[in-house]
Parts: C-alpha cells; sequence; structure tokens
C-alpha cells in the first residue's frame, strides 16, 4: 500500500492499493476511486463500538473499501483546511486525538472512544470523549490548521487551550488546570480552565480549530430577514 498526500488548504489523500488490501472510512468519506474496488458498508465492531464512535465525533456505519485487483487508488479529502496527518499504530505506539480527526485507517487500526474525565472534559472547553487509535496498521487523521509536532520530556508540561490539541501519544498524561487570578478568569479570554499536556510523548498542537472558528463566525451570520 503506498499514499500520497497533496493539496493546501484543503489536502486529500490518494492511497494506492494491491489486491487484497483495503481501508476503512465512514460512511460518505470516499471523494473519487478506480474501478476494481468494492465497498461494504456496516458497523465495523458491532453496536457498541459503533455508539462509541459516535460519541467521538465519528458516523455509527463505516465503509470499508478492498481492492479486487492490483494497482487501485482511492482518494479521500479532508472537511476542513488543514493538514491531513499518517499515525503508523501498533509496537506500544497508540494515540489520542482530537474528535472528528478520523480521516481514514486499514483494517488493523480499532477507532474508539476515550474519556478524559469529568474535570478535564467539562471544564476544558471542547468536551470529555477523544478518539483513541490502537491496534496495528495505518491512521490517516485530519488535523486543523498549521501543525506544530513536539517532543515532550519526561515530567516536561505544557499548558494548551483545549481546541488547539490535535493529537498526543496515548503515554502523555491530559488534564486540565484552573486559571488563577480573578482577572485572568474575566479578562483573559481563555475560560476557567486550560488543558495540561505531561511528558514524555509526542504531542500535535494546531493553530486553530473548527469549533473555535465556528464561534467567531456565527455572530456575523443573519438570523433573520431586516424589515
Amino acid at each position: 500500500m503506498n499514499y500520497r498526500v497533496f493539496g493546501a488548504p484543503m489536502p486529500a489523500v490518494s492511497i494506492s492499493m494491491e489486491q487484497g488490501e483495503s481501508i476503512y472510512t465512514q460512511s460518505g468519506g470516499m471523494t473519487w476511486m478506480s474501478e476494481g474496488i468494492s465497498m461494504e458498508t456496516n458497523m465495523k465492531g458491532g453496536f457498541l463500538k459503533g455508539i462509541g464512535r459516535m460519541f467521538a465525533g465519528e458516523s455509527l456505519f463505516m465503509a470499508t473499501y478492498a481492492a479486487q485487483r492490483p494497482g487501485v487508488e482511492i482518494t479521500l479529502a479532508s472537511s476542513f483546511p488543514g493538514e491531513i496527518r499518517v499515525f503508523e499504530v501498533g509496537a506500544g505506539k497508540e494515540y489520542i486525538a482530537q474528535k472528528n480527526a478520523f480521516l481514514c485507517a486499514t483494517p488493523g487500526v480499532e477507532l474508539s472512544a476515550y474519556m478524559t474525565g469529568a474535570k478535564a472534559g467539562f471544564f476544558g472547553g471542547e468536551g470529555f470523549v477523544l478518539q483513541k487509535y490502537t491496534g496495528r496498521g495505518l491512521a490517516f487523521l485530519e488535523l486543523d490548521g498549521t501543525i506544530v509536532e513536539k517532543e515532550l520530556a519526561p515530567g516536561e508540561k505544557i499548558k494548551v487551550d483545549t481546541g488547539n490539541i490535535a493529537a498526543f501519544e496515548a503515554k502523555v498524561g491530559y488534564s486540565s488546570e484552573m486559571v488563577k487570578g480573578f482577572a485572568n478568569v474575566l479578562f483573559g479570554g481563555e475560560g476557567l480552565f486550560l488543558s495540561t499536556l505531561t511528558g514524555p510523548g509526542k504531542v500535535w498542537l494546531q493553530t486553530m480549530s473548527a469549533s473555535e472558528l465556528a464561534k467567531r463566525i456565527i455572530p456575523f451570520i443573519p438570523t433573520g430577514s431586516s424589515s
């Protein structure tokens, strides 16, 4: 299996598959594909795992695309300006990502919901359900804006507005922390809590998020006709 990520600011990935290889994505995730690829839609992993995916921002049903002959190609496009990153899952490598990050993955990768805890979730600003990637294979994730990758040393901490956390290795600690100071809470513009990531491990930070962009656009959307 080979792949090519292209395009900006709305990237896409083209995946070339040999006979017998396959990927899965949420229903409606395919953009175009060559002949010789079959599609099967089902609740991958069963009903309960499907419900878990829904909590993590994905669809109940998944579509599996399998190569019926050598050298076929399928293309999937991102739904928001940003970057497509490819994560190799397995051999002790597991990842946590923001909701709605999943684009597609090879069959050996399992997508499930990841609970950050009530405090981190309800006060962190983006909900307490993220996505967790386990198993073995390739996971293609769509991340928002420009991505900055950081390697945290053991015990090293970085405080981040929750919406700017794109992904991190599962071994990285995740918690929330209250902003200190009355004036900071009222006038700082970051809310009561920030998320804290603690090393060791890699983290991927994004310069923007879909939810934050929506907040900025909504006030400019007309709510009714003028008389």
